[in-house]
């Protein structure tokens, strides 16, 4: 049985849902992170929703990871 299929599907849901975790927890950046501005850097502290979204950043991410390999043994 082929999987080939399977895995090219999870990456695409995968890559999507990844690019929307990364584009929502630049919202909270503001504009200031566009023109160069500090913002407070990668030491801030993260509370309710925002640090669950870096959770489920990070296993997104993690998750891509897998299924690409998978994908390249597989295919």
């Amino acid at each position: 049985m082929d999987l080939t299929p399977y895995l090219n599907f999870g990456l695409i849901i995968t890559s999507i849902a990844l690019i929307a975790s990364i584009i929502m927890q630049s919202k909270g950046i503001g504009m200031g992170g566009l023109t160069g501005n500090d913002s407070g850097g990668v030491f801030t502290a993260r509370r309710g929703i925002e640090k669950t979204l870096f959770w489920v950043t990070i296993g997104l991410s993690v998750l891509f990871f897998i299924l690409a390999i998978a994908a390249v043994i597989a295919g």
